[in-house]
């Protein structure tokens, strides 16, 4: 069964898909707290294109690549992608009460308990949020 978090953001759709879909912005917000950085991140947005966003402790001490292959892409709405372990992640963005509700579901992995999965994926999007809401008050 899968995994769902959300959060509710104050900022325009494009600003929101524009954040979520740019290497640029991924490197900026795509880690759960401050000892986990991206340092690098590529993409091709669109059915079939692959991404890969480099994850590693500040420290040096470890890392993953997180990767896979979007399926469905729809600009300011909808964001699906197979992982390359065979999940399925699924992002929705709607604009409800004068913010962009941002919902993932996803498929949890085996290794640790979705509870621990939850928590960081939501600290992601927590992440995500705060980056995108700084940068729509600095515009």
């Amino acid at each position: 069964m899968p995994i769902t978090v959300s959060t509710k953001i104050n900022a325009p759709e494009e600003l929101i898909w524009s954040c979520m879909t740019t290497p640029e912005h991924i490197t900026q917000w795509n880690f759960a707290s401050p000892e986990w950085c991206c340092p690098n991140a590529s993409c091709d947005v669109q059915p079939g294109g692959r991404f890969d966003f480099r994850m590693e402790a500040t420290d040096g001490s470890m890392g993953f690549n997180f990767t896979g292959t979007y399926v469905d892409v729809q600009p300011c709405e909808l964001l699906s992608y197979n992982l390359d372990d065979e999940r399925f992640v699924q992002v929705n963005m709607e604009r409800k009460d004068g913010a962009v509700e941002t919902t993932q579901k996803f498929d949890p992995e085996d290794m640790n308990p979705e509870d621990f999965q939850r928590a960081g994926w939501q600290a992601i999007l927590d992440n995500f949020k705060q980056y995108v809401e700084n940068l729509n008050a600095a515009s």
